[in-house]
């Protein structure tokens, strides 16, 4: 059959055609993935007014728009690379830029799951412990995800910080709701965050004085030769204390405990996993992707600084947290303790500490949320929180409790958990570097959560219930509901599911996450 004149250019225009719309489809996904947030946020209080149980949905049906766009832009950038989009058409470094690299995509994939399971959790949680308070408590909840979220996808210094600022309203307004320590707590960590969002905005400041741009891309280009400039040593120092509050690095984790201890059960859960490990993302963005990590890293001891006090805040967090018998407060010393190990990774800086960071932040992530459901879900059906009257309630609460004994060895290392990878390639990059202390202190602090964990795992399956005068103190109900139960038993299978698999996690994705030049050996 003769085919028609002209057919072929007609069909190589259809594809031209096609691709560039796919293309242009693709360079919307960064504004995309705000977006479900953003109509969310308006229509969240606008439904609640009408009728309270409308807001519910109308949060999960957002936040599952926001899942589907993240994991897509997750694809899109490890299929085609870095994506972009200039809000109002202006172009960097005038303009404010949406920037989505594979650093980036990981992290708002992570948000995007937490917050999804979470929810799930909350329809059933939330009415049981605040059920006047679902239309604010959502909404707010909704703030605070936009804020993270836009602080892992913006391209500008100073947009950063307005994300900082609106994810903190959020989040000092969530642990604010809870126990009647709460708001006190609260207010600890907004003097504690409002130090740090402030000295990372002086920060800013100086880098813009010498560099008149406050475009990532664009100052990481100007001061690539200006390690000696004081204004710009003084900015890195501002920016490194400032995040350092906000990621509750030790010593500068005082406001942790007593938020995550008396906060609800639903915003410990959301708050815990991901909140502190932004300002991580942001910590690692600012000082391998802006400033000249071979010029500033090396050339000062920051990295040092940051590394050693890390490893104090992992022995430290790890015997506080032995220490304690609220079982709540017990996991929240071990996220100091989690959160130093993201840090040790950063300070030592090489190709395998930073993939053991980059890794532990989803790790630890997944299992602390776990673990704070699971807290949640026994106070709420046993008026449980003390580690003693946990004995026997594994018997009580089988599906429960196996997501917690998931989680736990994962905090633990016990492979082939996901905790014992993160764990392993800080450990690798510590015997590359002759880090021999480091070594060893990562394995002590090992041991050390195994004691606060096992203690726990045998009281909850090997003893029986006390005789207590109070019978408040002992269960009354069995299992969870199925929508309390089955966030818990997703993210313990995750505990596994990313042990099993750490190497294609690596490889396809947070290898390529890491600084231009740096290369993971053996990959």
């Amino acid at each position: 059959m003769t085919v028609p004149a002209g057919s072929e250019t007609l069909a190589h225009h259809g594809e031209h055609m096609a691709s560039a719309f796919d293309a242009t489809a693709q360079s919307q996904l960064p504004m995309l993935v705000l977006i479900p947030l953003l109509v969310g946020l308006a229509l969240v209080p606008a439904l609640g007014l009408l009728r309270r149980r409308l807001a519910y949905p109308t949060t999960l049906i957002s936040l599952l728009a926001f899942l589907y766009y993240s994991l897509r832009t997750l694809f899109a950038v490890m299929a085609h690379g870095e994506l972009e989009y200039s809000l109002a058409a202006w172009k960097p470094p005038i303009g404010i830029e949406l920037s989505v690299d594979m650093l980036s995509a990981f992290m708002v994939s992570v948000i995007a799951v937490i917050a999804v399971l979470v929810a799930i959790y909350a329809s059933v949680a939330v009415r049981r412990e605040d059920p006047e308070k679902e239309v604010p408590y959502f909404a707010t909840m909704l703030v605070m995800l936009l804020g993270l979220t836009g602080m892992v996808l913006t391209g500008d210094l100073f947009n950063l910080y307005v994300f900082f600022e609106v994810s903190a309203l959020g989040g000092y307004a969530l642990m604010a709701i809870g126990h009647k320590k709460a708001p006190v707590a609260a207010f600890r960590y907004l003097i504690m965050g409002t130090l740090g969002a402030s000295l990372y905005l002086m920060g800013v400041g100086y880098l813009y004085v010498v560099t008149g741009s406050l475009n990532m891309d664009d100052v990481a280009a100007i001061i690539m030769h200006q390690s000696s400039n004081p204004a710009v040593q003084v900015s890195l120092i501002l920016m490194v204390i400032g995040l350092g509050l906000k990621m509750a690095l030790f010593p500068m984790h005082l406001w942790l405990p007593d938020a995550y201890t008396y906060a609800s059960s639903t915003s410990t859960a959301i708050i815990a996993p991901i909140m502190t490990k932004v300002s991580a993302y942001v910590l690692i963005r600012m000082l391998f992707f802006v400033y000249d990590t071979e010029t500033f890293l090396r050339g000062t001891p920051v990295g040092a600084v940051i590394m050693w006090l890390a490893m104090g805040g992992v022995i430290v967090g790890s015997i506080m947290a032995i220490a304690q018998k609220d079982a709540k407060r017990m996991l929240a010393y071990s996220s100091v303790a989690q959160v130093a190990y993201i840090g040790v990774g950063i300070g030592l800086g090489t190709p395998l500490a930073l993939v053991g960071a980059m890794l532990h932040i989803l790790n630890h992530a997944i299992m602390k949320s776990c673990l704070f459901l699971v807290t949640g879900s026994v106070a709420l059906q046993t008026g449980a929180t003390q580690i003693k009257d946990y004995a026997g309630l594994g018997r009580k609460m089988p599906w429960t409790f196996l997501g917690f004994t998931l989680a736990a060895l994962g905090m633990v290392g016990i492979p082939p958990t996901n905790g014992f990878f993160s764990k392993w390639y800080l450990v690798l990059g510590g015997i590359r570097e002759g880090e021999w202390v480091l070594v060893v202190l990562i394995l002590a602090s090992s041991l050390l959560t195994a004691v606060y964990f096992f203690r726990v795992i045998e009281r909850i399956y090997a003893k029986v219930p006390e005789q207590a005068t109070n019978d408040a103190s002992l269960p009354k109900t069995a299992e969870a509901p199925l929508r309390m139960a089955l966030p818990v038993l997703i993210l313990g299978a995750g505990v596994l599911v990313l042990g099993l698999f750490n190497a294609w996690l690596v490889s396809a994705v947070i290898a390529r996450a890491l600084p231009a030049g740096m290369h993971v050996p053996g990959l």
